[in-house]
């Protein structure tokens, strides 16, 4: 969801920390993985938009992302892919994750995010449709 692992990385720890604050208010009949994805969720939206208004201040120009790093731990096919995901609006890349990485229930994705069931489907069908098409171009025109 953030586009980088250094972030990914601090929003868990942020979200342990915020899980081991907060375990006395989680209700014993509420099940327990959605209340988690639910504070991670947060955490990422929270993060991405601390990003958005550092970019908007400050220019980076032209410079390359760490392109060394990644040619070591990722193969073009894998590059190609995360690129298309970050391409994705925030809200279907959120919804395509949650059902299709970490395979949950539509149910449970509404308790993560606070959308509805229709709003979810329609997201991850548009995030797939959009996926698709862009994984498609990357095979056809290389």
């Amino acid at each position: 969801m953030l586009g980088n692992p250094q972030d990914a990385e601090e929003a868990l720890q942020d979200t342990f920390v915020r899980v081991h604050d907060n375990i006395a208010k989680f209700r014993e009949d509420a099940r327990f993985e959605p209340w988690l994805f639910r504070i991670l969720a947060n955490r990422c939206r929270t993060l991405g938009a601390k990003q958005q208004r550092h970019h908007a201040i400050i220019d980076y120009g032209d410079l390359p992302i760490d392109a060394a790093a990644e040619a070591e731990t990722r193969d073009e096919w894998t590059a190609q892919v995360y690129g298309a995901l970050d391409r994705l609006p925030a809200e279907q890349r959120e919804a395509f994750l949650l059902r299709h990485v970490e395979g949950m229930e539509y149910d449970d994705m509404a308790t993560v995010t606070g959308a509805g069931l229709s709003t979810l489907r329609m997201r991850v069908k548009r995030a797939s449709d959009a996926l698709r098409a862009r994984l498609r171009e990357v095979e056809l025109y290389g």
